[in-house]
């Protein structure tokens, strides 16, 4: 391996170590290999900072943020959670359970594992700090939630994994449904056990008028998933614009309607959105560079080769395939794992008999999964960002959720049927 690449590793454990902070142990790693590398200058950095800072779905982050903000000061937030609180608030930890549900059906409108985080975790974790969660478990579970964003159907990676491998992208859209919700199931479990150990707190019993009650007062919320869910599935607009009508809707609710927001405060609250965006947005912008280097040393590939001579069975190989993943979301950006991996691993799947679709499902899982791996979990960065908590304190209250996806990646790897039953029902 080059002397800069095994430098660009040896510099980020070194700089994290001393307790640096993830966005400059990832940018002084990056300027160390640069300065090894006689074919790297630093116009290239900037080059690619700027490539990497020029998408179009990365506008979803900052307007899902200013979404939540205004929702969450003007009102919505409030009812909507009273909602969510007459329904299962009773229960221990009903608000973590309310936060990862409203991930799963975030996910069925963003396709962004990064914009589900940026949206319910601006609304959500507000709440749960007010009501007296631990602000660190608070931020974790919103980054745990908002990795179901690029499982369940609409996905932009499940698209890009289809594409590249020539996997059907229709069926490996509808084997997300089932591993999606089944891995909901399981996060809240865990939510739950967590909650009845730790005695969080939790509302008063279930009152059907309570119920009546708070649907009325949160009906404008609960209206504009709906409208924001209809207008993709019907063409009208795409994920990333979703994010715009949920500012303007949202905006004219709490202006409007609930009259909790005046036209001052909402400047206020988008210079507020402007300063934490600004600040996760060099965050993102260095890991993707630091992604960009890994790519470029090939590192990725020469774990494969490595770990790959040893396989002799499906099993083992699963074994490789889960373990080589959950290391590379460590480190690496989902986009660049799946066109890096992907085209490699798929046909090597293939040579011992694991179904196109059952693969592309279990792979995109498990990337899905590393979005909330530290230290380069993208979804980690997004909730940090909105909760203003350091990357480790969260990272230590986010592994238990790791391990729990970790445990359905391992099911889903074993049960083929968990993947194929929608797809095989449907083209049946």
């Amino acid at each position: 391996m080059d002397t800069a690449a095994i430098a660009l590793i040896v510099a980020l454990i070194v700089t994290m170590a001393c307790g640096l902070e993830i966005t400059w142990s990832l940018g002084l790693a990056c300027i160390v290999a640069v300065l090894l590398d006689p074919n790297l200058t630093f116009v290239v950095i900037s080059q690619r900072i700027f490539a990497n800072s020029n998408s179009f779905s990365m506008l979803a982050i900052p307007a899902f943020i200013l979404a939540g903000d205004i929702m969450s000061k003007g009102g919505l937030s409030k009812r909507l959670v009273a909602f969510a609180d007459s329904l299962v608030g009773w229960i221990s930890g009903g608000i973590s359970l309310v936060s990862i549900v409203a991930c799963t059906f975030f996910a069925a409108i963003s396709g962004s594992s990064v914009a589900t985080t940026a949206a319910i975790g601006g609304l959500m974790y507000p709440e749960m700090s007010k009501r007296g969660y631990p602000e660190d478990y608070s931020a974790a579970v919103q980054a745990i939630g908002g990795t179901l964003g690029i499982v369940i159907p609409p996905s932009i990676v499940l698209v890009i994994y289809g594409n590249i491998t020539g996997t059907p992208v229709g069926d490996l859209l509808m084997a997300g449904v089932i591993p999606g919700v089944i891995c909901c199931i399981f996060l809240c479990i865990y939510a739950y056990y967590k909650a009845k150990k730790y005695k969080f707190p939790k509302a008063e019993k279930f009152s059907f008028k309570r119920f009546l009650h708070s649907f009325k007062g949160a009906i404008w919320a609960l209206v504009m998933p709906v409208i924001i869910l209809g207008g993709i599935y019907a063409g009208i607009f795409t994920p990333t614009e979703s994010a715009v009508i949920a500012v303007v809707y949202g905006t004219l609710v709490c202006l409007f309607i609930y009259r909790e927001v005046t036209f001052k405060s909402i400047w206020e609250i988008i210079q507020s959105t402007a300063v934490g965006t600004a600040n996760l947005m060099i965050l993102v912008v260095t890991a993707q560079m630091f992604g960009w280097l890994i790519t470029y040393y090939k590192i990725p590939q020469f774990v494969t080769r490595f770990m790959l001579s040893y396989v002799s069975a499906k099993y083992m190989f699963w074994g490789i395939i889960i373990l080589l993943l959950i290391v590379c979301g460590m480190f690496l950006e989902v986009g660049a794992t799946n066109l890096i991996l992907a085209p490699i691993l798929a046909p090597i799947a293939a040579a011992f008999g694991i179904d196109p679709v059952h693969f592309g499902l279990v792979f995109v899982f498990l990337l899905a999964m590393g979005q909330a791996t530290p230290p380069f979990g993208t979804c980690l960065f997004v909730s940090c960002g909105i909760s203003k908590r350091s990357v480790g304190a969260v990272s230590r209250q986010i592994v238990p959720f790791i391990l729990v996806e970790i445990m359905c990646g391992v099911l889903f790897a074993m049960v083929p049927v968990l993947s194929t039953l929608l797809p095989n029902l449907i083209s049946g």
